[in-house]
């Protein structure tokens, strides 16, 4: 909830609307009955279904988020998106207690609940103490481990936390949630330092595409092709390649044939190298920061293809987002990645600027992407199937969890 207000929503963002649409739909229709636990920057609030509902709409962007009062302008005096969250979950609880309340919080629920975390926060071994002496079951997704595997992508400090948040997982969740199998692997080898391994089941992601719009848009030179590269610029997402790869083809291609690459993302951590690439204005690079579901879609549809070079990845959401709108895919050689999207990518090395630049290079050649699943979606705005939200849910959702 800490994330309400920011106008482009993450990956994790998008598993944790999902759910809440899931549990929404299902207490709509005479499912169980469904709370919120959020965690706020000194107390846990209780919302009830009314007041999660209006939490949904407000991360969406339906409705206006409120003024902040004086005590969160106050505490969150250089974050006024928090400030707004935080006097808007505020208004919405109908319980806020301390932290050190939590089991007081969790006594006004119903002895048969489950409780889902799905957000890789609000992991804390006081949690799942509590919840364990109510009797209520947890489930835990685990989206990967990468600050323990890969601490030099991570921001300092995020894997001491993370190790942390991991130990109270290993310690009190009733089962975890993976994404993949080769991700499970990972999940569980880092689960094993700390304690036992609990209980586990692995469903892929669904994917959700926007429909495209054009608002919002960032400024392209029309008579160029372009290609996206999606995700923050961080370390790990690899940017300095294509970066690379770009003064490679300005090199090699004639100034008409040049193309342009759009870095659909913002600018993250630990990665001033690149910034000063991209603060010196490299020609027929653009930065597209903040786009909302509907420019990417728009911007994807018309892209000669993803740019995917990523070092590392739990899942992948963009080129499976990508591939259901019938849009190329070029990635990095992961075995999560093949798990995923088996022969429908190119796949290719995370240090290969010439097969990068290559493979780019014929797909200017080939013209516009002739893609069945794209031409498809052009025609009837249905994308392709890709995986699905409903599989995903019967995986979570049976054995009477």
């Amino acid at each position: 909830m800490s994330r309400l207000g920011r106008q482009a929503a993450t990956g994790i963002d998008r598993v944790e609307l999902a759910y809440l649409d899931r549990f929404l739909a299902d207490h709509k229709t005479g499912g169980p009955a469904l709370y919120a636990l959020v965690r706020l920057s000194s107390a846990v609030a209780l919302l009830d279904a009314p007041a999660t509902a209006q939490v949904a709409r407000l991360a969406r962007g339906e409705q206006p988020l409120p003024a902040p009062t004086l005590a969160a302008r106050l505490r969150f005096r250089s974050n006024p998106a928090r400030a707004q969250a935080e006097t808007a979950i505020r208004k919405l609880a109908s319980t806020t207690l301390p932290v050190g309340f939590i089991g007081l919080l969790l006594q006004r629920l119903p002895p048969d609940c489950r409780y889902y975390n799905v957000g890789h926060s609000h992991l804390n071994t006081a949690l799942f103490r509590a919840l364990r002496r109510r009797g209520i079951r947890s489930s835990v997704l685990l989206h990967d481990v990468i600050p323990l595997d890969h601490p030099e992508y991570t921001r300092a400090g995020i894997p001491e936390v993370f190790a942390r948040k991991l130990a109270a997982v290993a310690g009190g969740a009733d089962r975890v949630i993976h994404t993949a199998q080769v991700t499970r692997q990972a999940n569980e080898a880092q689960l094993r330092g700390f304690g036992p391994v609990p209980e586990a089941v692995v469903a892929p992601l669904g994917i959700t595409v926007a429909d495209p719009g054009s608002l919002h848009l960032p400024a392209l030179d029309p008579a160029r092709p372009y290609f996206v590269t999606v995700g923050t610029i961080e370390p790990r997402k690899n940017h300095m390649l294509l970066l690379d790869v770009w003064q490679a083809l300005g090199a090699h291609l004639p100034e008409d044939r040049m193309p342009q690459l759009v870095i659909a993302g913002s600018r993250g951590w630990r990665n001033e190298a690149v910034f000063a690439r991209l603060d010196a204005a490299p020609r027929h690079v653009i930065e597209a920061p903040g786009l909302d579901d509907a420019a990417l879609s728009h911007l994807l549809i018309n892209a000669r293809a993803l740019l995917f070079p990523s070092l590392a990845e739990g899942f992948g959401l963009p080129p499976l987002e990508a591939r259901a709108l019938g849009v190329p895919v070029f990635v990095s050689d992961l075995p999560v990645l093949r798990e995923l999207l088996g022969d429908t990518a190119i796949y290719l090395g995370t240090s290969d600027v010439y097969s990068w630049s290559e493979t780019i290079i014929r797909a200017l050649s080939a013209g516009p992407h002739p893609d069945a699943a794209a031409a498809a979606y052009r025609e009837t705005g249905m994308a392709a199937a890709g995986p699905e939200w409903d599989a995903h849910f019967k995986l979570v959702l049976s054995n009477d969890w």
